[in-house]
């Protein structure tokens, strides 16, 4: 009696672990293991709202893999646009994801939202890299130094993630393709606002490139070059 209990116990969890992690894989909920860095907008990023399919822990293996490979092309073309600081970081999905820094001092002239030449002209070699990879979903965020009122820095931050995404729209990337612009003003500094150096460093435009639902599925089929 015992065994024929156990038994169906095993069959029941077996049956339960099966769905979940088909659930997870065709996108879900969240997984149990959430990948990424610590704190900062990168954890913000972390609940990936734009894909909306956290696959968690049922990413890995040969999935994971395929992303992780074709996020490296990535990261490999968006380092040839001029002023473009590119780094790699985990979501929360446990998958390889790129961040584009453009310094503020290089986009806009201080305390504005209108974007410099110099800066169009990097924006529109950038565009290239999400047209030719639409599966890429993209995050715009804006940030400030702690100089001047909160107000004031919520409004410009926003005001640039937004002019960035504008522009990237006009040199043709599809706006569906931007799943999120913010302004975040100084709530995510990545260096010392008592310093000047710090302060410019912490004035910047963020775009943030992670694998849509789409992509994820290419790599589940095999598709995904």
């Amino acid at each position: 009696m015992k065994k024929m209990k156990f038994a169906t116990l095993a069959m029941c969890l077996t049956m339960m672990v099966s769905c979940n992690l088909s659930n997870a894989v065709k996108g879900g909920g969240i997984g149990a293991v959430a990948g990424g860095l610590a704190g900062g907008v990168i954890g913000k990023l972390a609940g990936n709202t734009a894909v909306g399919a956290a696959v968690g822990a049922a990413v890995g293996g040969t999935t994971g893999a395929l992303i992780g490979k074709h996020m490296d092309k990535v990261k490999a073309r968006a380092a040839q646009v001029e002023n473009a600081k590119v780094e790699e970081f985990t979501d929360a999905n446990n998958l390889k994801a790129v961040k584009v820094t453009f310094d503020s001092g290089i986009l806009f002239k201080t305390g504005k939202s209108d974007l410099s030449a110099d800066s169009k002209n990097s924006l529109s070699k950038f565009a290239q890299v999400l047209i030719q990879d639409p599966q890429l979903s993209v995050e715009v965020q804006g940030h400030t130094d702690n100089t001047g009122s909160r107000a004031t820095n919520e409004r410009l931050s926003q005001q640039r993630a937004q002019a960035v995404s504008n522009y990237l729209t006009q040199c043709g990337v599809p706006y569906s393709q931007l799943k999120n612009i913010v302004g975040y003003a100084y709530d995510y500094p990545v260096a010392d606002n008592n310093t000047a150096a710090g302060r410019a460093q912490n004035r910047r435009v963020d775009i943030l490139l992670y694998a849509s639902e789409a992509m994820i599925n290419a790599a589940e089929n095999g598709t995904l070059q």
